[in-house]
């Protein structure tokens, strides 16, 4: 391994000058997937706000203005523009969950991750012994699991719910990363990233959705076993791009950019770029891997990893245009020709 420094421009292909932040990295970012949304996103934007007030998680104060301001129902169909009404109804109740839970698991973990714990260990125990809750988020995450129970194969809940534990096992080491002294380096952050993304608990809902459920085989193919994890990756840390503004002057830890500023002394600006890069290798490798794999894909399976593409085309169309980052396009493009990073190759 050698360390080296590399200059890492902020104009665009042609040499323009970017006005934003925002507009740096819709310039960079390799995203070969066009935009597609669900019809029955209105509907169920409906059907999400009633769900919450349902489960009392709208009474929490600030909850119903964080909805407002994330648009759940939108994720959902900017993610599963194919799926029917009754899947992108769970999508989005999902997502919607997962906003409040996150931001709740942020404010009490950034005091104590030990605070955590008993809230953590509520969502566990609904998800692995089906125990009743005792408060409204485990009230909803109950309800939410009916809902995946009543629509999927036994197999398919199962490994929803496998998933869904990952992500809330996520939470506690994101709450001890943020309370920590010493400072993380961009893998170790990139790791419990991938834990708390919370996109791989979707991918059972798309194996329910197919014309044809996937056969086991194809689930468990290394290859795309591969494409689940690369597509959650590059999903999430998209979203960091955008969110990386916000979250900078909120004094957050577990986001890919600002990992990249904290291990190489950066500007934000260059640090989103050498991002950019690891997200663009991350695409690209899906796209190879997709390609050789689909010629063996059934029908179905073919339309179980089209839902994995869902989420890196999805979170970066919602990620550009949703109120909760819109301070992305405060912030300025460096406008000097370039600026230099310290970054280790390989």
């Amino acid at each position: 391994m050698s360390t080296t420094h590399e200059e890492v421009t902020f104009g665009g292909p042609d040499g323009q000058v970017t006005a934003s932040l925002k507009d740096l990295i819709d310039t960079h970012l390799h995203m070969p997937f066009p935009f597609r949304r669900n019809p029955h996103e209105r509907e169920v934007s409906a059907s999400v706000d009633m769900w919450l007030s349902t489960w009392g998680l709208t009474a929490e104060p600030g909850v119903a203005a964080m909805i407002t301001r994330t648009r759940p129902a939108q994720l959902a169909s900017f993610t599963s523009p194919a799926v029917d009404p009754g899947i992108l109804r769970i999508v989005a109740h999902q997502i919607a969950y997962q906003f409040v839970f996150d931001d709740r698991a942020e404010d009490i973990g950034r005091h104590s991750p030990a605070a955590l714990v008993p809230m953590l260990c509520e969502s566990i125990a609904v998800l692995r012994d089906g125990r009743a809750p005792s408060t409204p988020l485990g009230a909803a995450l109950t309800d939410l699991y009916r809902q995946v129970r009543e629509r999927c194969t036994p197999g398919q809940a199962a490994r929803w719910a496998s998933h869904s534990r990952e992500y809330v096992h996520g939470l506690l080491y994101e709450a001890v990363a943020q309370t920590h002294s010493v400072a993380l380096r961009t893998g170790d952050c990139a790791s419990i990233r991938s834990l708390t993304a919370g996109v791989e608990p979707f991918y059972p809902l798309y194996e329910a959705a197919a014309s044809a459920a996937p056969t086991p085989a194809e689930i468990d193919h290394p290859a795309v076993r591969r494409l689940s994890r690369l597509s959650a990756d590059a999903a999430v840390w998209t979203a960091d791009l955008f969110s990386a503004v916000k979250e900078q002057r909120a004094g957050e830890m577990i986001n890919l950019a600002l990992a990249y500023q904290r291990e190489h002394r950066c500007s934000l600006q260059a640090a989103v770029v050498l991002a950019i890069r690891q997200i663009n290798s991350t695409i690209r490798e899906f796209e190879r891997l997709h390609a050789e794999i689909e010629p063996e894909l059934s029908p179905a399976g073919a339309e179980y990893v089209e839902g994995m593409t869902g989420w890196i085309r999805g979170c970066y169309h919602w990620s550009r245009t949703v109120p909760r980052y819109a301070d992305v396009a405060s912030v300025p493009a460096v406008t000097r020709p370039h600026s230099t990073c310290s970054r280790e190759r390989t």
